[in-house]
């Protein structure tokens, strides 16, 4: 399946439609990266994409979670996991927030690994594909 309209154009992205998406599209080891710290940004709450932005790229990081990256350890996709479940579970406002700072740190470092230029070229090759809407739209 090609994906020709962007979200924003009214195609409903779906976890077969990522998955699609994905055969034609396959990530490189560094595009998993930026996949991981876009969904670690997503869960310490500093992620400024649009909401139904975030859903795909939720759908993404669940489609390559199995993936190894280039520059993040594996045990990252454990973390974020675990995290995930316990925020789930978690009504416990300081155990949620300890949760998010774990995260947090963990995305700093993602994020010093991976250069602005990856994940710059990173997002704007998910918009360029089709994934997300471009800038505009």
């Amino acid at each position: 399946m090609t994906i020709t309209a962007p979200p924003a154009a009214g195609l409903s992205v779906t976890a077969d439609t990522v998955g699609q998406w994905l055969q034609q599209h396959p990530l490189s080891a560094a595009e998993v990266d930026c996949a991981v710290a876009v969904m670690l940004k997503i869960m310490d709450g500093k992620c400024r994409m649009a909401d139904d932005e975030k859903v795909i790229m939720s759908q993404l990081y669940r489609a390559v979670k199995h993936q190894s990256g280039k520059l993040l350890d594996d045990g990252v996709h454990q973390l974020i996991a675990t995290a995930s479940h316990q925020l789930a579970v978690s009504a416990n406002a300081d155990q949620a927030d300890a949760i998010r700072l774990l995260i947090y740190e963990q995305r700093l470092l993602a994020e010093t690994r991976i250069s602005r230029p990856v994940m710059k070229q990173f997002k704007a090759s998910l918009r360029c594909h089709g994934l997300l809407p471009r800038r505009g739209d």
